[in-house]
């Protein structure tokens, strides 16, 4: 057999070290570690990961795509997809900052306790806080492929419609479930955020590491919630009240989580992924992929909906 080798692509100048022990963990023999890879320079790295190996051998060469910015790594992610060609690819799993990884966690862990996709019941609202960012985004792009109402909450109402446009172009089916909403903290009586706040069944925090964004104010507005996840796992917390280590604790009429809590779910998904890209050599896991992995690990566990 072949020893699995696994191609580090990351567009940040030193490649990541988290990213390359979870590799080794999950089951790369052979780790080579790229840095500074941009959409210029990564063709070649590709090619001679296509062309050292042949037929079945093949499946037991992929790539991972990693660095800080999500964007760039995006555009590399897709210059190598077109440089595959008929039964000549590479797996790759896409996962810069952790983002795609991250938010299949979380929308996994939300969906243990709510019903996500709609049925008799009335369509399930979240507030992704931060969804501009890396993590935020993709927060909001698969709570919405689940059928859930989204609202966007960003400082910049610009940068937020932004994010919806996204989406919808994505998925155009899902225009009349996303909303935009400019917040810049502080009081929230009278505002569009205490509305959604109010109504949300689901709250993710996803901003900046070290930012409070939902208060003990907000906390109080957000009594239908049934679901609160922090991501932020720097001192202060994303949402007041919730440690990082929360996982499933039971506070009043919801279910909270902190990064910690989420993170043995994201790293399972992650794992998980590795192994599905030396398995076949036609899978490229994208964030969309990566929530699917989350989801059958889930099958076997019981989770019931609240």
């Amino acid at each position: 057999m072949p020893k699995n080798i696994l191609i580090q692509l990351d567009c940040d100048p030193q490649p990541s070290t988290f990213d390359a022990v979870v590799a080794v963990d999950a089951g790369a023999d052979v780790l080579l570690r790229h840095g500074g890879v941009t959409v210029d320079n990564v063709v070649s790295l590709v090619h001679g990961g296509m062309f050292t190996r042949g037929g079945a051998e093949l499946a037991s060469t992929a790539i991972f795509i990693g660095g800080s910015d999500v964007t760039v790594a995006e555009a590399v992610a897709e210059r190598v997809r077109s440089t595959f060609f008929g039964p000549v690819r590479l797996g790759v799993l896409v996962d810069p900052s952790g983002a795609n990884t991250t938010a299949s966690a979380a929308v996994v862990a939300a969906g243990r306790h709510v019903a996500l996709v709609p049925g008799t019941a009335a369509v399930c609202r979240a507030v992704v806080l931060g969804g501009t960012g890396p993590v935020g985004q993709r927060v909001a792009r698969l709570l919405a492929l689940k059928g859930t109402h989204v609202t966007v909450v960003s400082r910049s109402r610009a940068k937020a419609e932004q994010v919806v446009r996204r989406i919808i172009d994505r998925m155009p089916a899902h225009q009349s479930r996303l909303e935009a909403v400019e917040h810049h903290g502080g009081c929230l009586a009278g505002s569009a955020i205490a509305r959604v706040i109010s109504d949300a069944d689901v709250i993710v925090a996803a901003g900046a590491a070290g930012t409070t964004l939902l208060d003990a104010a907000g906390r109080a507005a957000a009594a239908s919630a049934r679901v609160l996840i922090d991501l932020n796992a720097v001192p202060p917390v994303g949402i007041e009240g919730i440690a990082a280590g929360d996982k499933a604790r039971v506070e009043g009429a919801a279910v909270v989580y902190g990064a910690l809590g989420v993170g043995g779910t994201k790293m399972k998904i992650h794992k998980a992924a590795i192994g599905r890209i030396f398995a076949a050599n036609d899978a490229f896991l994208d964030a969309e992929e990566l929530l699917a992995i989350g989801e059958e690990l889930e099958m076997g566990r019981e989770s019931p909906v609240r």
